[in-house]
């Protein structure tokens, strides 16, 4: 097998040739970037190129940021631009850019996606915007000959992800979405330790499930746009609400105009790494319940009580959240467990627990940190420290699969068929009624009132993708 040379940050170098070889940091001691790294080797996947990739971010908010500080963290790479239409977002983001790569120059800042991608053609674009505008500046990157990192869900409506996966085959794209429990170490740890060598016996139900009191409760007045926001820009092709401060920055994720609610948001994650877990492809079924039962005093329009169960052949997953009261176990509010024959696994984000059926020895695993390693980790503004190593490992992931032209590890066909679950949901849940899904199709069963609405209107001039013309 040739040898294929990794090119990192820090100077760090990995060569595959049948061995390993590692520099006076001991980098592969580090779980996550070992993790990657060792998966990446023994696929021969690698990031060889010597000349830096040019990165653009659009959306420079709270994960936009997040995201493409761990790629600077573990690639030489050069963020050339930025977008934003929050004029205050841009700037601090471009002067936050311009400290921590390595030449140091500030990247050129736009408002319009559009302009940036025909200006500056970057070999890679990271979209972390809000969750509306997520399909067309990924189709357009794409199109553009980028690679892209999109944040997840991939999209608000099933003709979007439908649309974006066809994009990204059409044009030969690598695309790696933001479902970053596939590369969580503890997580994929389980996967192989616990649910492969068969320790759980027969699963037949897992529970995923959110009890987060994350649903916004102000009612605040409706106000005139900060002259700092293009509010027009920002709300793009959703519907056009008087501007609230609910809205932005991070808050709008209480209205469905901009997503999916708490299912679009944390189910996701959830049923994504169940289906990671256990290699499953689409539910042949979802039905939901639920609405706004209890927190009828705010502005937001999400429910605050849902559930939601995937019928998969021979295996429920079923979903719940709510915004009050207290969860269940209280060292697994986000979570799964899995149920089996021969034991019992709990999945969080901070660990994972398993308990054999009748006795024996119990595993327990912690989340990985990777402070010392990445002490820019420890400072931070808003960095969830706990997933920094599940993001430099996916990051890497992504890496290695654009060097390989493969599929990462969350292909932006898993991201479809996860984000597309997770919105029928939440069509079953306001038709009132269980909803078949036909995969070959790309449609649900014998219910043309419910596949009206796999196409969510957009506001003019916007123009929805179409899957076939994209």
């Amino acid at each position: 097998m040739p040898r294929i040379g990794v090119k990192l940050a820090a100077g760090v170098k990995l060569e595959y040739g049948g061995e390993y070889l590692m520099d006076r940091r001991g980098f592969l001691k580090s779980s996550a970037a070992g993790l990657a790294l060792s998966t990446a080797a023994q696929r021969a996947v690698a990031y060889a190129d010597e000349k830096p990739k040019r990165v653009a971010l659009i959306g420079c908010g709270w994960y936009g940021k997040c995201d493409l500080f761990r790629l600077l963290q573990v690639a030489p790479v050069e963020v050339v631009a930025l977008c934003d239409v929050d004029s205050q977002m841009l700037a601090e983001a471009a002067g936050m850019v311009a400290e921590r790569q390595k030449s140091k120059n500030r990247p050129k800042t736009y408002v319009d996606y559009r302009e940036l991608l025909k200006q500056e053609s970057p070999e890679i674009v990271l979209v972390g915007t809000p969750d509306h505008w997520h399909a067309l500046p990924m189709i357009a990157a794409v199109q553009g000959g980028a690679d892209v990192y999109v944040q997840k869900p991939i999209g608000v409506d099933i003709v979007e992800g439908q649309a974006m996966l066809a994009a990204a085959r059409k044009h030969q794209r690598v695309v790696q979405v933001g479902t970053q429990r596939r590369s969580t170490p503890h997580i994929v740890e389980a996967r192989d330790r616990i649910v492969r060598e068969g320790k759980l016996g027969k699963i037949g139900l897992v529970e995923i499930y959110c009890y987060y009191h994350m649903r916004a409760r102000e009612n605040p007045p409706d106000a005139k746009p900060p002259a700092h926001l293009d509010y027009e820009f920002w709300t793009g092709p959703a519907p056009m609400r008087p501007y609230n401060r609910l809205v932005h920055p991070r808050s709008w994720r209480a209205f469905m105009e901009y997503g999916n609610g708490i299912v679009g948001d944390m189910c996701i994650h959830m049923l994504d790494m169940v289906r990671f877990m256990l290699d499953l492809g689409w539910p042949r079924a979802v039905s939901s319940t639920g609405g706004i039962l209890v927190q009828k005093e705010s502005k937001a329009n999400i429910s605050d009580t849902q559930t939601a169960t995937f019928d998969f052949p021979d295996l429920p997953v079923v979903w719940q959240h709510r915004t009050y009261g207290q969860a269940p176990d209280p060292q697994y509010p986000w979570g799964a467990t899995l149920y089996g024959d021969k034991g019992t696994l709990r999945v969080s984000v901070m660990s994972y627990d398993f308990e054999p059926l009748g006795g024996g020895a119990k595993v327990h695993k912690d989340v990985t940190y990777e402070l010392e390693q990445y002490p820019e980790d420890k400072t931070e503004k808003d960095l969830e420290r706990h997933v920094a190593p599940a993001l430099r490992a996916h990051m890497l992931d992504f890496l290695g699969n654009i060097a390989s032209r493969g599929k990462p590890v969350a292909d932006i066909e898993q991201g479809h068929i996860s984000t597309a679950s997770c919105i029928l949901a939440n069509l079953s849940m306001q038709l009132g009624r269980s909803l078949s899904w036909d995969p070959a199709k790309q449609e649900i069963a014998n219910d043309a009132e419910a596949n009206r609405l796999l196409r969510r209107p957009y506001r003019s001039p916007w123009i929805h993708p179409d899957p076939a013309s994209v």
